[in-house]
């Protein structure tokens, strides 16, 4: 289906879409309105944020014993509120609270997870940060939803998608179909299209890695690094860092231009740092729809079967040809005789 970008907004777009399938129901597109919704009320917050009582901490740690930001809480609070006056969501998980979170409507065929703030900790110094999701639809069969619910692998999800905080508001998100991006117009009050069927570089122009860490990632990680320094020296398929320490924000740069993230394994955190369900597996969808590879360095994120609800992940995701160096430097295991 031909659309224009910059006349068609977000609402015709979902109502467009939903016309392809001709046993919707509605519900699944109410779900993402929802999300939508609780995502304006943040980018006014945002927005205004050194005008507000919003910046800094709230003086206590979240589950990960990370410390919590005022516009942590809020964003959390609208995701789950939106979700919940919705009705379609049967249950949710955040990455900032300990439990999942049984919603109102005890017939709800879907579960939402998601990061309410990614890249939090940037917050006081202005640099982008966003809202990350995904959608599944459950698989418990009667009454409330349960864990398993949203222990489901990255392969089982129905859309996912990210919101970004920035010099503008940019929701990026895919069912299946393709990757689409919407920007907000603030003077309308709606996103419209604005890039259709989003494709990453093949070939990677930028490299987003905490150099800092060099001396604990594991070896295999450090070799790669190696021959891209002496890549850049001979001047042979040369990558530019560029890092700021935000996920949403490296990723979207490295998604339009063609880039490799890597928060790899490291000597002391070998299962990695970023979170299966909130991080790693919405972005990981995001990135195989639009061309692009995303792997824990020994399968793809998206074949990782969940165990638990926080759980963390190696990531590194980007440009297809790159990601494949990569995994050129990772020891094979040995096959049995």
């Amino acid at each position: 289906m031909k659309v224009d970008t910059g006349f068609t907004s977000l609402g015709q777009f979902i109502i467009d879409q939903e016309k392809l399938f001709p046993h919707a129901d509605g519900h699944f597109s109410q779900i993402l309105r929802d999300i939508v919704i609780a995502s304006k009320f943040i980018h006014r917050e945002v927005n205004r944020a050194g005008l507000a009582d919003i910046l800094g901490n709230v003086g206590s740690a979240n589950v990960h014993g990370e410390s919590v930001k005022k516009l942590d809480v809020y964003a959390n609070e609208h995701l789950k509120k939106s979700l919940m006056r919705g009705g379609v969501a049967s249950i949710i998980a955040s990455e900032e609270e300990e439990d999942i979170v049984i919603l109102n409507d005890r017939e709800g065929k879907y579960v939402v997870l998601f990061d309410p703030l990614d890249g939090s900790s940037n917050i006081d110094v202005n640099i982008p940060i966003g809202t990350i999701f995904s959608i599944y639809q459950r698989t418990s069969d009667f009454g409330h939803g349960c864990l398993p619910d949203c222990l489901q692998s990255g392969r089982q999800q129905l859309a996912a998608g990210y919101v970004i905080y920035g010099s503008s508001t940019i929701l990026t998100y895919t069912t299946g179909n393709g990757v689409n991006i919407f920007t907000f117009d603030p003077g309308i009050g709606d996103f419209f299209l604005s890039q259709a069927q989003v494709q990453i570089p093949q070939e990677a122009s930028y490299l987003s890695v905490n150099d800092m860490k060099f001396d604990d990632f594991l070896p295999y990680t450090q070799s790669y690094l190696h021959a891209v320094r002496q890549r850049n020296i001979n001047n042979d398929k040369p990558l530019t860092p560029r890092y700021v320490g935000s996920l949403v924000a490296d990723f979207h740069r490295n998604l339009l231009k063609g880039g490799i993230f890597l928060y790899p394994g490291t000597n002391k955190n070998p299962k990695g740092k970023l979170r299966l369900l909130y991080e790693g597996n919405p972005m990981a969808f995001i990135m195989e729809q639009a061309g692009g590879l995303a792997t824990n360095g020994h399968i793809p994120i998206l074949d990782i079967q969940p165990t638990e609800l926080h759980q963390r992940v190696p990531l590194i995701v980007g440009s297809a040809n790159e990601i494949k160096r990569y995994l050129s430097f990772v020891p094979q295991p040995e096959l049995a005789n």
